[in-house]
């Protein structure tokens, strides 16, 4: 093996430093292990690198858009720069805008609060909650859930085919799914909704923090993400894409920020001229250090590279499933078949376990970390599960053994900062639980499988 080459094997093993890398917790069984966070879908650890350059900038901290001395000048000047930096990483076509928000769910309800009068929603029932959700003031179309690409394509040009063509009509797709991590096909389901006068969001939640998005590439007129799926910590979002419908909508929130000039009227009114640009939706003073994250986490994974990223992420897929291909009593969850594209999420269930039990031996006899439920997708995990909506079961509960069948599926989901070594584990503890059994006993507690520690 060549230098050069061996180089970039490691350049694709080596995970980018996170925190809580190091962090160790106890076992039920005795002892203590290094916590692998395997619920990266959920919240991705924020990289060592963002937490760095937040620490640095901390002492800085000043008002944003208000302030006349040097550190509100600074902030400003920080919070402008990451707008900036978050329309590039975005691959943004001029005259988008990039308004910063809480997070997905809070981008697309600033969204659906954007929507024309009349508009018509069109929605798939795999989508997460937070795109699925939000657009109670629209006439909504569900769409069923397809078993491929090419029939997700077709469901939504059918859908669209029958709509009425003259108000307006809005696509809501995720980019990759929050329950099986396969990868959407948003290019064509953007030709298609243009094709028939439609526009279209995306919900890059779980798409951006694995593969790199481009706004103009795509096609897409929106993007939504957030940041604690990006690596970066303090609850920030990002809503970017087309400023007309965004310009024409009354603000999202009323306040200070979002209004030019404000004064009051001979009747005892007041007239408000709102702000036409991004500020427009950023009322209240904006949550600059979130939003300063959101863009280091942006110049970490463009530095570190998508490709080699993408690549080690394909490597640690390779693992679970490679690792588990001989357990026939695990299955896995998927829309479009086994082979199907994904991120690194994947959700299953074991034959012979109620998830919540199995998700709890997990963390409480191998230190790891990941999800049990319905992952705010309840629809799509009901129909991958063909769950009656009404089963219920619980560990350990006098009326529901571990044994049963649940309603719930267990996800594991990495990334970027992950360790070879939390993948590996995470597949000698599943064969180990599967053909031993739980070493530990569990109770229902609140809802939750728990460990019974009253022996």
């Amino acid at each position: 093996m060549s230098v050069s080459t061996a180089a970039a094997v490691q350049s694709v093993r080596a995970p980018l430093p996170v925190l809580g890398r190091d962090v160790t917790v106890p076992l039920v069984t005795g002892g203590e292990v290094t916590y692998a966070a395997l619920d990266y879908a959920a919240s991705a650890p924020a990289l060592q690198r963002v937490w760095d350059d937040v620490a640095a900038y901390a002492p800085y901290y000043g008002s944003v858009h208000r302030g006349a001395g040097y550190l509100s000048q600074l902030s400003t000047d920080l919070f402008e720069n990451a707008r900036r930096t978050v329309f590039e990483f975005l691959g943004c076509r001029d005259g988008d805008q990039v308004v910063f928000t809480r997070s997905t769910t809070d981008s697309l309800n600033l969204l659906a609060a954007a929507l024309p009068a009349d508009c018509q929603v069109f929605v798939f029932e795999t989508e997460h909650h937070a795109s699925l959700l939000p657009w109670r003031g629209a006439r909504v179309t569900f769409l069923d859930a397809p078993d491929s690409p090419r029939r997700a394509v077709e469901t939504l040009e059918r859908a669209l085919a029958a709509r009425d063509p003259h108000g307006p009509a809005l696509v809501c797709v995720t980019g990759a799914s929050n329950v099986t991590g396969e990868l959407w096909p948003v290019r064509e389901l953007a030709a298609a909704a243009h094709a028939y006068g439609a526009r279209i969001v995306l919900d890059a939640a779980q798409l951006a923090p694995h593969h790199p998005v481009s706004v103009a590439d795509l096609d897409v007129d929106w993007v939504a993400f957030s940041g604690h799926k990006l690596y970066a910590p303090f609850g920030s979002g990002v809503l970017a894409g087309r400023a007309d419908w965004l310009r024409e909508a009354e603000p999202y929130l009323a306040g200070g920020g979002a209004s030019r000039r404000v004064g009051r009227r001979a009747d005892g009114g007041v007239d408000v001229e709102w702000h036409d640009g991004a500020a427009r939706h950023e009322a209240g003073s904006p949550n600059v250090i979130g939003a300063y994250a959101v863009a280091s986490a942006c110049r970490a994974l463009t530095e570190a590279g998508f490709d080699t990223l993408v690549a080690r992420e394909r490597q640690l897929l390779r693992t679970v499933r490679e690792g588990l291909a001989d357990v026939p009593e695990v299955r896995f969850l998927s829309l479009f078949g086994d082979d199907a594209p994904r991120v690194g999420v994947l959700s299953f269930v074991v034959e012979g376990w109620n998830s919540s039990h199995f998700a709890a031996a997990l963390s409480a006899e191998y230190g790891i970390g990941l999800r049990d439920g319905l992952f705010c997708a309840h629809p799509l995990v009901r129909t991958l599960l063909g769950s009656d909506p009404q089963t219920q079961g619980a560990c350990g509960a006098p009326e529901a053994g571990p044994g049963e069948k649940s309603l719930n599926a267990i996800r594991v989901s990495f990334g970027a900062g992950t360790p070879d070594e939390h993948v590996e584990r995470f597949v000698r503890a599943v064969r180990e639980l599967v053909t031993n059994g739980a070493r530990w006993t569990y109770r229902t507690e609140d809802g939750r499988c728990v460990p019974d520690t009253s022996a």
